[in-house]
Formats: structure tokens, sequence, C-alpha cells
């Protein structure tokens, strides 16, 4: 199947090709007909698989009747509207609207929270068709009647998962109550758990059902690593990490925001190119610090699970899970970071002891075991690997020593590896197995009773 038997509008198909996509991915071929034919749809699929396209092509498709060059606001109402948890999200979604939609007059803007209010009211004022705002902001902005929703036609709830954990459950059925009663609705979500089940029989009518993807399911193309690190020597670990995978790019995950501002300072000790975003950042700054790993200027990206939701490389290398999420669930968002658009990926995940119930809960939710492997020198148990050397009493001959002075002398000195100097050669002995049992963890981090032989 290609974009081109699916029914788009010309200038959208149009767009399509520009962007040299030919074929669509499940999530799209099944679910871009049923919104032409103007369904209701819950969609579920990994992260990575082209959610946004899959509602962002029907949409402009059945908005192309109404595009026009008049300069009158009222020629140009919003028609659909575009919930999203985040800012980052929020942005994501709109370059993918502009971006379908370039060769047709339709307008888009985005509005959420961090920014002057003043600055988006002449936009909205001046008349938009499609409108992608985080739930709090677009309130601000009814309260300001900057915005006139009784024209929607078509509401999606993107990540809505996320909305729910962040709670915004009470601020959507606020902006619901002003739509419409007649209007389409698309709930797309990385996951489908029992509450977003549920919101979708409160607010869908009717919906087609369509999931690619098992439930709560990791990407086969991401490698999953999990080693166990205590907590005080995870930083030295994951500069050790960085270095020995070459790592070029690469997200590490916090739970905190205080976390991601400690491990960002250690990195940038030991030399890293590395920034921290959360929600405490000033949205600007937090704009361009993306923007600058996005265009691959930055090196190391330290993030929370809520900043990094919407960012979207489809070469991304690696992801570091320096903690274990609280949730399981968010451990499929973030090593979906990974392994985008049928790319290789690895992710990382530093393990603690005190993080063994979130290790369970993960394998449970995802139906796969992850064993644990030490890494030398930083597990607990382990020594590091040396290189091999003669005995201090071992005696040799005298032509052997000369030999190995002019081959010191010959040799190019080196200097020792400093900072993001990651040309450091891997370990070449094996590891040492450990138990797999999640209830097993704890005993990784006693005290050994015999040295770990090297």
């Amino acid at each position: 199947m290609s974009f081109s038997t699916l029914g788009l509008a010309r200038e959208v198909q149009q767009a399509v090709e520009a962007m040299g996509y030919e074929n669509p991915t499940p999530i799209q071929s099944q679910a871009i007909p049923l919104v032409l034919a103007g369904r209701d749809v819950l969609g579920a699929a990994q992260t990575g698989t082209g959610k946004t396209a899959a509602f962002t092509l029907p949409i402009l498709t059945r908005l192309a009747q109404f595009a026009n060059t008049s300069v009158s606001p009222a020629k140009h109402p919003v028609r659909a509207l575009i919930l999203t948890p985040t800012r980052e999200l929020a942005d994501q979604v709109g370059e993918n609207v502009k971006t379908y939609s370039q060769f047709m007059p339709l307008r888009s803007h985005i509005v959420f929270g961090g920014v002057d209010i003043k600055e988006q009211i002449p936009a909205l004022r001046a008349g938009v068709e499609v409108l992608i705002a985080t739930p709090g902001r677009l309130l601000d902005h009814v309260q300001q009647k900057s915005v006139n929703l009784s024209q929607v036609e078509i509401l999606v709830l993107d990540e809505a998962d996320r909305m729910l954990d962040m709670g915004f459950i009470l601020d959507i059925k606020k902006i619901i109550s002003m739509l419409p009663k007649r209007q389409q609705t698309l709930l797309f979500s990385a996951t489908f758990s029992p509450e977003i089940k549920k919101l979708s029989n409160e607010f869908l009518n009717d919906p087609a059902l369509v999931e690619v993807a098992r439930q709560n399911a990791t990407n086969d193309n991401v490698e999953q690593l999990l080693h166990p690190c205590e907590t005080h020597r995870k930083p030295a670990l994951l500069a050790h990490l960085i270095r020995t995978h070459r790592m070029g790019q690469v997200i590490v995950f916090n739970r905190t925001k205080i976390g991601a501002d400690q491990v960002a300072r250690e990195l940038k000790r030991g030399g890293f190119n590395c920034e921290a975003i959360h929600g405490d950042r000033e949205q600007r700054a937090r704009l361009e610090t993306l923007q600058r790993f996005k265009e691959g200027t930055l090196q190391i990206l330290v993030a929370t699970d809520v900043a990094a939701r919407g960012l979207d490389i489809s070469e991304l290398p690696y992801v570091v899970n320096f903690e274990l999420p609280n949730n399981p669930e968010d451990y499929v968002h973030r090593i979906g970071r990974t392994g985008r658009a049928g790319a290789k990926g690895v992710a990382i995940s530093l393990v603690d002891p005190g993080e063994d119930k979130a290790y369970a809960l993960i394998q449970k939710l995802i139906k796969k075991e992850l064993p644990l492997t030490p890494v030398p020198g930083y597990s607990p148990g382990t020594t590091p690997v040396q290189p091999e050397r003669p005995n201090r009493g071992e005696r040799r001959h005298p032509e052997e020593r000369r030999d190995t002075t002019e081959a010191r002398a010959a040799a190019p000195r080196q200097s020792r590896p400093r900072g993001n100097d990651i040309d450091v050669p891997l370990p070449t002995k094996p590891l040492p197995s450990l138990p797999k049992r999640p209830q097993q963890i704890a005993a990784l981090f006693l005290p050994p009773k015999h040295p770990v032989s090297k």
C-alpha cells in the first residue's frame, strides 16, 4: 500500500511526496481511511510509528474544502483542535501540521504555557483552522476570549495516557463541554490502559479500534541493556558507558528535575557537552536546548519524562535510564525515543538495589525478562579490568628489555582520555553472569565473600 491509494487531498499528497515518504506505517494505513470516513478512532501504537501523521494527514484532507486566502478572520475559524500534554509535543505536532499543509492555504497555530500569552493572541484573532494547544493555556485563551471553539469539527487527544497522568482530566472535560455536540473525536496513545478505555467510552462515539502492537510492547529494534549499580556510582558508570559505547548523541532520563540538574552538572565537570531540560527551565531556553539536540550540536540531553515527550529524532541511537521510572509504562515511552522509523537503537538502564520493585514491574508490564549485566569496576562484586602485566619477580633478558624500551620510544604518545574523548577501548574480558530474578537484585550489592577473579 502507498499513500497515493489512501484518498488524501492532492495538496496533502504533494506534501507527503515532497518529504520523500511513499508507504504508510501500519498505524497510518489503518487509521487514515477511518478518519477520512468521519469515524471516531481509538488508536494505539508504539512510540515512533507515525501516530502524528496518522491523524494530521486525514484532518488536513477533510479541511481542504475550507482552505482560502481571505484575510478575514471569519473565514478561518478553528475547525480542528489538537490537545497535547506538553509544550514539546505541541511544538512537534505543530511542525507536522505546517509541513503537510505547506501547499494549501490553511492556517495553524500553537499555544502553550511558559511564554507571554499576549504574544499568542494576535495570531488567534487573525484566524486559524488548526489549533494545537496544551489544555491549561487553551483555557486561559478561552477566558481571555481570544479563541472561539464553537465551530470545531474534529478533536484530537494526543498522548492521552500522559494527559491523564498529569491530571488534565478536569481541563479536558471542561474543554469538551465547550465544543459542538457533533464533532469527530480521535484519541491516540502509546499505551492502552483501563483508564484510557474508560475515557474513550465517555467521550468517543462508537470508536474504531486501531492497535498495531501488543499493549505496552517494546520495540524489537531496541536492544535493552541493564547494569546493576549503586546510586553513588551511577555518574561514574554513565560517563564510562558514554565513552565506551562512543555515544555521539544520547538522552539521559531522570525521575526528578533536581536529579536531572545534578546529573548534567556531573557530566559537565567531566567535560561532556551536556544540558538538562525540565519544567522549571524557562520555555525559551528549553526550546533552544531541544533545537541544539535535534541539530546534533548538543551531545547529551538530560531530561525528565514530561520534558522529553514529543521529542522526535528519527536516528537517535542511545537512551539511558539513569533511574528507572516509578510508572512502568514510562519505561516503554523512554526507550521508544530510540529505534524509531525502523532504525536500530540501544536503551541502557542503571539499576540500584532500591529500584527492585520498579525493575520487577517493568518486566511484568512488557512480559519480557530483562537480565542484569554487571560492568567490571562499577557494578558491585566486580573489579576493574586491568591489562596483563608480567610479575615483578620475573627477570627478563637484557635484549627483551631493550626491545621493549625501543618500542615504547617509537610509539606515538597517547594522552589520557578526558571529558568526551570517547576513543576508549571496550573491555575484552567476559562479564560474570548474574541471577535474573528481580527479588535477587539486592543480593548483588552485598560485599562478595571472595574477590571476583579477573
